[in-house]
């Protein structure tokens, strides 16, 4: 009598909760995956497709619009929809698109749009003040599992992701050689720092806009940064976002030579996963450029150690700083081009971006030091900054924008330098660039994040969070208090935009089925995560795909095929590889030149999907921005979940969602068995099995079963959950 009074009781809690979702859940409605903090600017964006590779399915939203309760199904707001630009299409998305603003909902919860017309529904998404927190956790997080010469232990790691140190073998970075010379005299230790990308390569120029971003992250908000992102240094007193740059640091002081000047780059090797790479690696000489680089950086990171106690680590930094300074100067031109040489990728730079950076390493040299001479040295060139030749602020220049603008925040600062370079960015800022505030005031894009056609490029993810961290600037430095809540919203369209306001309906971040994206990224271009590995090629189809919080390079309509195509690839084995199908990204409208792959050469995923650390860091300093400064505690909500994580519960995601035929339920602990039932909205019973667990995994197979909503009842031996799942 008990087990059917429990039964009953099963199923009336399921009865009453099966209308807590949307039946079907489509991708035209696009909101934050995520979610919004309750007092934010919140805009869903309906699509119909027009043109592109989705054109097929065409979708004529209703009228009227519904914000409804997840779990009650309780309508708590109704509007309508405003076409977009009077109904046209939109040429950079191909689609026609609809407003939906319900940014007077404001409760703490979990919700879907609903179009009452056609019975559809969004994602679920959430509302409260630490929505962003656990996304920001793993975005940083990512710089964790790009170290170098670290082991990813299971504790912080999980069994997906452990992995030994790399590259400590013979003539690797513990024993690096000079490129053109193996001889044991040329041998230094250049371990730690972070792969830079797709490859194992370790750059000291491309850590220009990564550490700047990091460090002004900490820098403009210290307060939301925790110690509690499970690296091996959580809980030692210091945020974590400072020991992870640390991690770098204490390499580029490692780079750095006894004369103050720094080798330029390491690399070498790409075998999956890094612990099993025994390539030999080479560094690359000094240069003028690493010694500027390095010069800037450590001068801004002194300050940021100074703010955090950290006094002796600080004035390190400001030796080495001072000291790279001073070989640049005495060695103006001393170049390293290492195309074909050494490392994948060209890391000298052009003699414009050679003089901004001195410009820059003066300017943190002085807001550090007081020195006099670096701040004549910034009077005397800051108009050689392109922000003032051209009185044009855009977000290929962020790091040399970001300079100038300390300089004004910086005690003694000479007052008419100042003033111009404040007029400079507020005007390019406020009025006399169609690319900033007039875009957003203008409603240029219909997905709110806008880029002009020629600045979707190669990494065009890093160059929406610039643009977003360009609004945010003019807050940070009270530029323009009229239009301050303009900017934020302005910005907040770029995080929206990265977490599901787009064509795609993708969350440009990977694997976060766990953190409430029900369509993130699945997998990228990398050396650890690539096309073929069984473990962590893809989401849903290997073991474990990659890690999350990973951020691809993003849509490029610049994308194509290697030029050996179609038959000038050295074999008609490698020809062949022609002929994947690259549709999309190639033929696509621009903000669709985007798909989730990682093949290799010659289908060069990497131009759209490499995920590198400079991206991530700018995404990191924009969301920061919309984080709470307090550690959230989630309550969980008994009764129908969707498939997000739980926090020490039994399932920790269950992927693909939608599936097709078989779907996977990944588990926190190490259960043996399990008991699996599917229900139907009805509360009728498809499935019933026990099933073994292997390697904290378990299948379903949906084989027979109708395309729908459904709830999987999943019993172990001490705890029960019940999930929505849905079949396409």
């Amino acid at each position: 009598m008990k087990d059917k009074f429990y039964l009953l009781m099963f199923v009336l809690c399921l009865n009453t909760l099966i209308q807590a979702s949307p039946t079907v859940t489509v991708q035209f409605i696009k909101t934050d995956q995520f979610g919004y903090k309750p007092s934010a600017q919140k805009i869903a964006v309906i699509s119909n497709p027009i043109t592109g590779f989705n054109n097929g399915t065409p979708f004529n939203p209703g009228s009227t619009y519904q914000v409804r309760d997840w779990l009650t199904d309780v309508a708590v707001y109704t509007g309508s929809i405003t076409a977009w630009n009077g109904g046209a299409t939109q040429t950079q998305s191909g689609d026609k698109a609809w407003w939906f603003d319900f940014s007077s909902v404001n409760t703490t919860g979990s919700y879907y749009i609903f179009d009452v017309t056609n019975n559809v529904g969004s994602y679920r998404f959430e509302i409260n003040n630490c929505v962003y927190n656990d996304v920001l956790t793993q975005a940083v997080r990512m710089f964790y599992f790009a170290r170098c010469g670290s082991a990813k232990t299971t504790s912080n790691a999980t069994v997906a992701w452990a992995d030994a140190a790399c590259h400590a073998g013979t003539q690797q970075d513990t024993d690096c050689r000079l490129y053109n010379n193996s001889n044991v005299s040329t041998s230094k230790n250049l371990s730690g720092g972070w792969h830079d990308a797709g490859d194992y390569n370790k750059y000291v120029n491309f850590t220009w806009s990564t550490l700047t971003d990091l460090l002004l992250a900490y820098e403009e908000n210290p307060t939301v940064w925790m110690d509690n992102y499970n690296i091996p240094e959580s809980g030692n007193g210091i945020p974590d976002i400072l020991d992870e740059i640390k991690y770098e640091l204490d390499w580029l002081l490692k780079m750095q030579q006894s004369n103050g000047s720094v080798l330029s780059v390491v690399g070498g090797g790409a075998l999956s996963p890094p612990s099993t790479d025994v390539a030999f690696r080479k560094y690359g000489p000094a240069n003028t450029s690493a010694a500027l680089t390095c010069a800037a950086m450590f001068a801004l990171a002194a300050m940021q150690y100074t703010a955090a106690s950290q006094t002796a680590y600080a004035t390190t930094l400001q030796t080495a700083a001072i000291n790279a300074y001073n070989w640049a100067v005495a060695n103006p031109n001393v170049t390293f081009n290492n195309t074909g040489l050494l490392a994948a990728g060209e890391q000298e730079i052009a003699a414009y971006d050679l003089a901004a950076r001195k410009v820059c390493a003066a300017v943190y040299l002085y807001a550090l030091t007081g020195t006099a001479s670096y701040k004549s040295f910034v009077d005397a060139n800051y108009t050689n900054i392109h922000l003032l030749q051209w009185t044009f602020a855009y977000p290929f220049e962020g790091p040399e924008q970001d300079a100038l603008l300390y300089y004004t925040k910086t005690p003694g600062a000479t007052a008419s330098v100042k003033t111009a370079i404040l007029n400079a960015y507020t005007g390019s800022m406020q009025s006399n660039n169609a690319d900033n505030l007039p875009a957003y005031t203008n409603k240029t894009d219909a997905y709110r994040a806008w880029l002009a056609n020629n600045n979707y490029t190669w990494n065009s993810n890093q160059t929406k969070s610039k643009q977003g961290n360009m609004f945010l600037a003019m807050n940070q430095y009270s530029l323009n208090s009229a239009n301050a809540t303009n900017y934020t919203n302005a910005a907040s369209g770029f995080v929206h935009y990265f977490h599901g306001v787009n064509p795609l309906s993708k969350t440009y971040l990977s694997n976060m089925g766990s953190y409430g994206a029900e369509n993130s990224v699945t997998q990228f271009y990398h050396g650890w995560f690539k096309d073929g590995s069984a473990l962590w090629d893809e989401v849903g189809v290997s073991t474990y795909g990659p890690p999350p919080g990973y951020i691809p390079g993003g849509p490029n309509p610049g994308y194509a095929l290697d030029a050996c195509c179609p038959n000038g690839c050295g074999s008609p084995s490698n020809n062949a590889l022609c002929l994947t199908n690259v549709t999309p990204p190639m033929g696509q409208p621009i903000q669709k030149s985007y798909k989730d792959f990682n093949n290799d050469w010659p289908v060069n995923s990497w131009t759209i999907s490499e995920a590198g650390i400079y991206t991530n860091a700018a995404y990191v300093r924009l969301l920061s921005k919309f984080c709470t400064n307090v550690i959230c505690t989630t309550t969980l909500t008994t009764g129908i979940q969707n498939n997000e994580l739980t926090g020490g519960g039994l399932v920790q995601t269950i992927y693909p969602q939608p599936a097709e035929n078989k779907m996977t339920v990944k588990f926190y602990n190490s259960e043996n068995t399990v008991d699996l039932l599917l229900y139907d909205v009805s509360g009728k019973q498809l499935i019933s099995k026990t099933e073994s667990i292997t390697n904290g995994l378990a299948e379903v197979d949906l084989t027979g079963i109708a395309p729908g909503v459904y709830f999987l009842k999943v019993s172990s031996k001490n705890k029960t959950e019940v999930r929505k799942v849905v079949k396409e």
